[in-house]
């Protein structure tokens, strides 16, 4: 399992990759994002092609990825700008159409490796056309934009519903690395459903990519703070750990986490009725 940090912090990156963060992710995108998220409690990150310049300098275990803004006429100076820096993954959000796949992958032109963030109703209709482009290095499912296009009251539910066990299954099929959604704290997280539960399936989806949630920065802003309330090498050795032992488990029992994650997720959307 890959975990992804999303920082511009250069103290923060360099101690996640010490800790065995496998990549630092700068986060570009601002453009829609607010008036698609403004009524729910996300964070929307103000980060800059300089912040890419800074956290390239301090990564040289970790890899550098960074989610560009959706295409659009001003698509081809930002794949330009992070590959001349030095990107290793490029991730492409909120796309909906084979043709935006095609210019997102020919721009990139095996500069970087593509990651496809797989957030919108429309990408997920037409993901069979989609996978049919070359150079498809990774599709991420994004479960709270792709959750938030089917109206649905639950990130999770997107889980409980089937729709990224439908979605795995299909990226496979096509030898196409995958991942989806992020994860918590196992231990003392914030997360509305256990974390353990959703670490299970993806194990038993064959998840390869995973982004830590902000409940890893514990409500911190900077580095200092960070490092008083944060210990990231023991809650990333918790996650080997949990995800190591889940080799140990039969499909049944895998199984049977699949509906003790569902019953938790049937709760907080009853409770949000």
């Amino acid at each position: 399992m890959e975990y992804i940090l999303i920082t511009n912090d250069i103290n923060i990156a360099s101690y996640a990759q010490d800790c065995g963060v496998h990549r630092i992710m700068v986060d570009l995108e601002i453009k829609g994002k607010y008036e698609r998220q403004k009524h729910l409690n996300t964070l929307i990150s103000n980060h800059t092609i300089q912040d890419v310049e800074r956290i390239r300098r301090v990564l040289d275990i970790s890899k550098l990825q960074v989610r560009i803004n959706p295409i659009d006429n001003e698509t081809i100076d930002e794949i330009r700008a992070v590959t001349n820096i030095g990107a290793d993954y490029i991730m492409l959000p909120m796309f909906t159409s084979v043709y935006e796949v095609q210019t997102f992958i020919s721009l990139i032109n095996k500069n970087a490796k593509s990651s496809l963030l797989l957030e919108t109703p429309q990408a997920m209709v037409r993901i069979d056309e989609i996978m049919k482009i070359d150079g498809i290095d990774e599709i991420h499912v994004g479960l709270n934009d792709l959750h938030i296009g089917l109206k649905l009251d639950f990130m999770f539910e997107l889980l409980s519903g089937g729709i990224v066990e439908y979605l795995s299954n299909k990226i496979h099929h096509n030898s196409i690395k995958f991942g989806f959604g992020g994860i918590a704290r196992l231990k003392n997280g914030l997360g509305l459903v256990d974390p353990a539960l959703i670490l299970s399936e993806h194990y038993r989806l064959n998840s390869e990519i995973v982004i830590l949630s902000r409940d890893f920065f514990a409500g911190t802003t900077n580095y200092k703070d960070f490092r008083k309330v944060m210990d990231l090498k023991k809650e990333i050795n918790d996650l080997n750990q949990y995800y190591n032992s889940l080799h140990e488990l039969s499909q049944t029992e895998l199984m049977i986490n699949k509906e003790k994650l569902n019953s938790l997720i049937n709760q907080v959307i009853k409770k949000r009725d």
